[in-house]
């Protein structure tokens, strides 16, 4: 039972003990979800008090048997590293010495790249990192913020973690000069987003209040770095932090953070009641559309807008949406 949680039908069971009746157990039918919700809260209790083998022993106990020991990592993957990826440079971009520089040209090589001494691209690392720097900075927000709600932790995290800010955190470093890459269009993309790095700097703080559109490639490298520093360092997630925090400086704060255009506009018509119509997304001629429509006090607000994808399209009508609610003090 979840206490202080109101749930559905609660059913008793009862028996007669000397003609009296005696209630013996009880059964409560809860949401699987809400089971789940306090399973993941209790995992969280045992990591914040105890470490991570409170959690892990505490995952076990109730059945979450998972073999977490350490597999040694065979690599088969003999190449010169030194020739070439500027192997100097990086690592003291990254403030980390590798001891099997491999991992790092693997961590810079996209799938457009074909080279017969590099057998594979970086996308299990950046998998890793992506997963790696999820879990690094949302223990340090919630470290760092221990009295606010789960709401703002959510959005501080959705925030911090995403590739548009990793991606604009590669652009600063210089990443993007060693990304090994053979497609003319990502070229094009990479040369385009750089040129107009200053204007993007002065617009906006961080990589999501942008309203271009980063090469994806951009914010993969930064996750790949990570994946290939926690594999190269015995899966040392403080050495990851360490070696990748200043790269995303400065970090979102509660002053600094802004919400995603999207999930401000949703709250907003759940909270004034306004009916917000399903967002009509059309495609061609390489870009997509987005029109998004609001019924708001008795008067229809509507834009549309254009971008390279529907995610950047549907952002930026919510913005000029939101923008038009301000203005007839709709808010």
């Amino acid at each position: 039972m979840v206490p202080g949680y109101n749930c559905g039908r609660y059913t008793l069971n009862e028996e007669k003990v000397n003609t009296k009746k005696i209630y013996v157990s009880g059964r409560r039918k809860l949401k699987s979800k809400k089971v789940a919700d306090v399973v993941e809260a209790l995992i969280g209790a045992y990591l914040s008090t105890g470490g991570e083998v409170a959690a892990l022993l505490f995952m076990n106990w109730i059945g979450i048997t998972i073999d977490f020991r350490n597999i040694p990592y065979e690599r088969h993957f003999e190449v010169q590293a030194e020739k070439i990826v500027n192997v100097q440079h990086l690592e003291s971009l990254l403030n980390y010495s590798f001891q099997d520089p491999s991992l790092l040209v693997e961590a810079l090589t996209h799938g457009s790249y074909m080279l017969a001494e590099i057998p594979g691209c970086y996308q299990r690392l950046e998998f890793l990192g992506d997963s790696v720097l999820d879990y690094l900075i949302t223990r340090h927000l919630y470290n760092k913020y221990p009295g606010i709600s789960p709401g703002l932790l959510t959005d501080l995290r959705s925030a911090s973690v995403n590739n548009n800010c990793y991606a604009l955190s590669a652009v600063k470093a210089g990443l993007h000069k060693h990304i090994l890459q053979s497609s003319q269009k990502l070229y094009k993309h990479i040369k385009e987003t750089v040129e107009s790095f200053q204007e993007l700097s002065l617009d906006c703080t961080f990589g999501w209040e942008s309203e271009k559109s980063f090469p994806k490639v951009l914010g993969d490298v930064m996750e790949s770095l990570a994946g290939a520093i926690f594999v190269d360092s015995g899966y040392n997630k403080e050495t990851v932090f360490r070696s990748i925090r200043p790269l995303l400086e400065p970090l979102i704060t509660l002053e600094t953070m802004t919400v995603h255009p999207v999930k401000e506009l949703n709250e907003l018509c759940q909270k004034k009641h306004y009916e917000q119509r399903k967002p009509i997304v059309s495609h061609g001629n390489g870009v997509s559309s987005v029109t998004i429509e609001v019924e708001a006090n008795g008067e229809v607000l509507k834009h549309t807008s254009t971008a390279c994808d529907k995610k950047m399209a549907k952002k930026l009508a919510s913005k000029e949406i939101l923008k038009s609610l301000k203005l007839a003090n709709f808010c």
